[in-house]
């Protein structure tokens, strides 16, 4: 089981052995709880909450998980909640007798109960049921988690979501919202004359995304295939075969980092129109967007963060280029096409460029680190350059660009779409550039489909399409700040897992590493004194948790045991070298006596230790990290 789990049975053996012995004495009586199948419920908590006048004195039957215990001698009040909220049982003695109400005495916390009683208030004007009879209709033998160490314990609220829902109830809302807008996404489009459809999750090539995908292997066929990374390529023959209409809402898997908006696997729709363009994408994109956002907060005005967010439509529409010369001032249009100016903007903006780059990818990395984060308000960003859009149709009147758009909201992407590429030569030649990509080591770059470019040589009808992440949306509209907190289950490396964990044993080989290639930055040649060095506080450092900071794209939030009691934070620009889930359990090296310093926000008190050196022209980092037998606050001398 988890390791909250594993902590109760060594923490509290013998309350454990008490809820199995109880168990057993249950069961040597012939009252097996785990024997009872169904249970006579005909009342939901809320109903009766909401509705007193129609329930009073009024015999109901509820069912519930037993959260609380409270009173003495012959009277006890209970909370008991089911899937709607809480209500207080008020149980007697002399109601119940003297065998059920022993028996219910010795009934946990965390038990699953039913009760028949008729519902009054209290004289403290609290909704209740009183309890004419009950029954125990399962055991919990585990403890639960105290209250507040449940709210806080987010590594357990992701391994054990059940454990999370126990203890906040609150967070059945976002899942239940979360239901509520995939099932208004489905009216709208099935109004609108789409059909579902279900598409492979296993393919022979990755396509329709620029994206690493998950690599299995089918033994009988005997070859590798690919997790899909995106559905649009199936729906597209689709359109081709004269469907027309089609979408399809479902997983989508890539094997790519980790962080407050990125999970291994997650939900999109796919939507493909033929006769349209990226315009009319527009106008359905914002009808999903508003439509779910009033069903699950009856309001088109809402809070993200510290952001007031209206989505009443119709939303904001801008061009790429006029989007980086509103933040930058550098008007890329002027140069159309020009690599090398492009390449020159690209020193002064300080901008990461690949020899392969040209004037498009230029553009597209001056909007990914100066305007992306700065989109508060729904907006649609437009015409984007053919490099970076494999899949799209030319502009009429400008070949470099593309009719497609990107919505972004709170500093984020939502939505992706298309006036799509119907053009089979035109495809072709765009799937070659892919491929040269890919032979230069791009491994998100598209493979030549051919089956595709077969199904497209047979005439494709103008066509529009449109894919959006479900989990950003309901991210959005619930205001969650993390994509773990909307997908029930997240992706998690399993407590105390390596690597190798699953792998056959081998025998140890020596490793060979070719240093020729590696250039190190001179050492210092000024001399400092022992009573300087002295001065800076070296400490093993342990690290509890790692997350990716909001908005930035390089820096890493530790939290960190120093042997003080007290956690320390510090921030690292180190997240193009290491996953944050990588780190969490890792002893560092760190600076402890260093003025804390604010970064995006956040104060950072201390510097964590990395070694860098150069290999053919790129920076290479490695975070120090030493032996986790060191504890910490160990000081180095």
């Amino acid at each position: 089981m988890g390791e909250q789990n594993n902590q109760n049975k060594n923490n509290g053996g013998d309350l454990l052995k008490v809820r199995r012995d109880k168990l057993a004495e249950l069961q040597a009586a012939g009252n097996d709880p785990y024997m009872v199948n169904t249970s006579a419920r005909d009342t939901l908590n809320k109903d009766i909450s909401d509705n007193f006048e129609k329930y009073e004195n009024q015999t109901v039957t509820i069912a519930g998980r037993i959260m609380s215990k409270r009173g003495k001698g012959k009277v006890m009040f209970m909370d008991v909640y089911d899937r709607t909220g809480k209500m207080q049982v008020f149980a007697k003695f002399d109601d119940l007798g003297e065998e059920t109400y022993k028996g219910l005495k010795k009934w946990d916390i965390g038990d699953i109960m039913e009760c028949t009683g008729f519902v009054f208030k209290t004289k403290m004007g609290e909704v209740s049921v009183h309890a004419t009879g009950v029954k125990l209709l399962s055991k919990s033998l585990l403890p639960l988690p105290e209250k507040y160490h449940g709210l806080k314990d987010v590594d357990l609220r992701y391994r054990q979501r059940e454990v999370d829902l126990i203890m906040n109830p609150e967070v059945k809302e976002t899942f239940i919202k979360r239901g509520k807008i995939v099932s208004t996404i489905r009216n709208i489009m099935d109004s609108k004359g789409f059909v579902e459809i279900e598409t492979p999750t296993l393919n022979t090539i990755p396509g329709g995304a620029s994206a690493r995908p998950f690599v299995t292997h089918h033994n009988t066929l005997d070859i590798d295939m690919y997790m899909r990374i995106a559905t649009e390529i199936p729906l597209k023959r689709l359109i081709i075969g004269g469907m027309e209409r089609v979408y399809e809402i479902g997983r989508i898997f890539r094997n790519e980092g980790m962080d407050p908006r990125h999970n291994p696997e997650f939900t999109t729709i796919e939507l493909y129109q033929a006769y349209t363009d990226y315009n009319g994408m527009m106008d359905i994109t914002e009808e999903l967007i508003n439509k779910s956002c009033m069903a699950v907060n009856g309001t088109e005005d809402i809070t993200y963060g510290d952001y007031e967010i209206s989505l009443k439509a119709p939303f904001k529409r801008i061009t790429m280029i006029d989007a980086v010369k509103e933040q930058t001032g550098v008007d890329f249009g002027e140069f159309m096409g020009d690599t090398e100016k492009a390449k020159e903007v690209a020193k002064e903006l300080k901008l990461e460029v690949k020899p392969t780059d040209t004037w498009g990818n230029v553009l597209a990395e001056a909007f990914d680190e100066y305007v992306e984060d700065k989109i508060i308000q729904p907006t649609f960003v437009i015409d984007y350059p053919v490099e970076i859009s494999p899949l799209t149709k030319r502009k009429k009147d400008n070949p470099l660009l593309v009719e497609r758009f990107e919505i972004f909201v709170a500093g984020g992407e939502l939505a992706n779409a298309y006036t799509e590429l119907n053009d089979p030569i035109d495809q072709r030649g765009r799937f070659e550039h892919q491929m040269m990509l890919r032979v230069n080591g791009d491994e998100e770059a598209n493979m030549i489909d051919e089956d595709f470019l077969t199904a497209m040589e047979y005439g494709m009808p103008p066509t529009g399409g449109m894919g959006m992440g479900i989990d950003r949306l309901v991210m959005l509209l619930t205001n969650s700040q993390t994509i773990r907190d909307v997908i029930a289950f997240p992706t998690m490396k399993p407590v105390g897992a390596s690597k190798s964990a699953n792998k056959p044993v081998a025998e140890p080989k020596e490793e060979k590493i070719d240093f020729s290639k590696v250039e190190v930055e001179p050492l210092f040649k000024d001399f400092v004194d022992f009573d300087t060095f002295s001065k800076s506080d070296f400490r093993a450092v342990k690290v509890k948790e790692c997350t990716v900071v909001p908005k930035s794209k390089k820096l890493l939030q530790f939290t960190l045991d120093d042997g003080t009691g007290e956690d320390r934070t510090i921030l690292s620009g180190i997240h193009a070298y290491y996953e944050p889930e990588e780190l969490v359990g890792k002893t560092l090296i760190a600076i402890t006596n260093l003025p804390p310093r604010a970064m995006m926000g956040i104060e950072s008190c201390g510097m964590l230790l990395s070694a860098v050196h150069e290999e053919e022209g790129e920076e290479k980092l490695h975070l120090l990290m030493v032996d986790n037998h060191i504890p910490a606050g160990a000081k180095l001398y």
